[in-house]
């Protein structure tokens, strides 16, 4: 699973060639969820809640390259990564 993007112990990843709805994976210590990258939606796992406010922060500030990531991933080509959190 490539990763896209660390920060504030976030890592931020993204499948090869997985399932709609697009979205991305965040891990956090022994936390691990999936998020809708358009809404922002959790669509699966739990994060603490400063995490995942980084988080949720963060994909506001990059939706675009993430549909981007999630185009290149669904034609298995290399993925881009995308600015931390600052």
């Amino acid at each position: 699973m490539p990763v896209l993007s660390r920060f504030s112990g976030i890592i931020i990843s993204m499948y090869f060639d997985d399932h709609p709805p697009q979205h991305f994976h965040a891990r956090y210590g022994s936390y691990q969820a999936k998020f809708e990258i358009r809404s922002g939606e959790l669509i699966i796992g739990t994060l603490p809640p400063r995490a995942r406010s980084c988080v949720e922060e963060w994909r506001k500030a990059h939706i675009e390259e993430l549909m981007a990531n999630w185009d290149l991933a669904e034609a298995l080509k290399p993925l881009r990564k995308i600015e931390p959190l600052r």
